[in-house]
């Protein structure tokens, strides 16, 4: 029984692993959240796939310095904002017709600038 249940919080963590790093390219999808899930998931499962993920080159020290300090470098906010206004932009100008639509993701591009500008800087 024990192995089923790290089985299934690995297999939970690797999902929203997945889900997390598709929210890096899609504008409505978010990244942080599935990150700190899979992290979480993972400590539950197997300490040695947790500190594979916090240990990883490009998505390690996000998620450490988001859920240890609720912050972030300069360099991954203007990263972070920069794909969240190119994707919400091409989104708004070649996907979606509808003038309700595009001020939406408008609004969600606000909230999310707001919410990292909000967020401590190291």
């Amino acid at each position: 029984m024990r192995r089923i249940s790290m089985f299934l919080w690995v297999a939970g963590g690797t999902i929203c692993l997945g889900i997390g790093i598709i929210g890096i390219f899609l504008p409505l999808l978010p990244t942080t959240p599935f990150l700190l899930l899979a992290a979480f998931l993972y400590s539950r499962g197997s300490e040695r796939s947790r500190a594979w993920l916090l240990g990883n080159r490009w998505l390690g020290e996000y998620i450490r310095r988001y859920s240890e300090h609720r912050s972030m470098t300069r360099r991954h906010k203007a990263i972070t904002l920069a794909l969240l206004w190119l994707g919400i932009g091409l989104s708004a100008g070649l996907v979606v017709p509808q003038g309700w639509a595009r001020l939406l993701l408008a609004v969600v591009a606000v909230g999310v600038t707001a919410h990292i500008l909000w967020l401590g800087t190291d």
